[in-house]
């Protein structure tokens, strides 16, 4: 699925021609030209960062006419990605996490369960989830909404780990989660 902006360019089409260009300049014969790339790129990521700093300085000096303008960018895709690529992200990953779970719960009460947030360390984050109806297919539509919320708000984090859902082998080698017998 492509991330589109508001004014419909492509989100992930930017992001996959500066990937591809990244991995070019990375491949430059010339070691010296390699890093004066890596130096350019440095540069022009620094120069980004010191503006968002001093812009969210300004928007939070707006006081709550500035906090409405920083929900909004935070609940935006793309300025949110550019917020926590530079370190600048104002809501922390736990209230992110939080947020995701939030979303999410109504599918999880449909399916009968719930989840519950132990803890995030080192982005690593610590769920636990209890009911469930047992199926592995339910159980597998549970886990891929849990981590697509969850990478979702919080593209940040380093991995999901989710007690009450466990990996059962099938009969035919394939990997199945099921939910444990209570």
């Amino acid at each position: 699925m492509f991330v589109t902006s508001p004014d419909g360019n492509d989100v992930q089409e930017k992001l996959h021609r500066l990937e591809l260009l990244v991995r070019q300049a990375e491949r430059l014969p010339d070691p010296a030209a390699r890093d004066h790339a890596r130096e350019l790129v440095q540069a022009l990521l620094d120069l980004h960062a010191a503006g968002l700093e001093r812009l969210l300085g300004h928007v939070a000096a707006a006081g709550e006419s500035g906090d409405a303008i920083l929900g909004a960018c935070t609940a935006d895709d793309e300025v949110s990605g550019l917020l926590l690529l530079h370190g600048l992200h104002p809501v922390s990953l736990e209230d992110r996490v939080r947020q995701a779970l939030g979303q999410v719960r109504p599918f999880l009460r449909s399916h009968g369960g719930t989840v519950e947030l132990l803890g995030t360390e080192d982005g690593v984050v610590r769920l636990r989830f209890d009911g469930g109806c047992g199926c592995g297919s339910s159980t597998a539509a549970v886990r891929n909404a849990i981590e697509e919320a969850v990478y979702g708000r919080a593209p940040d984090v380093a991995a999901v780990e989710i007690e009450g859902l466990e990996e059962v082998p099938e009969s035919n080698g394939a990997a199945r989660f099921a939910l444990p017998l209570v």
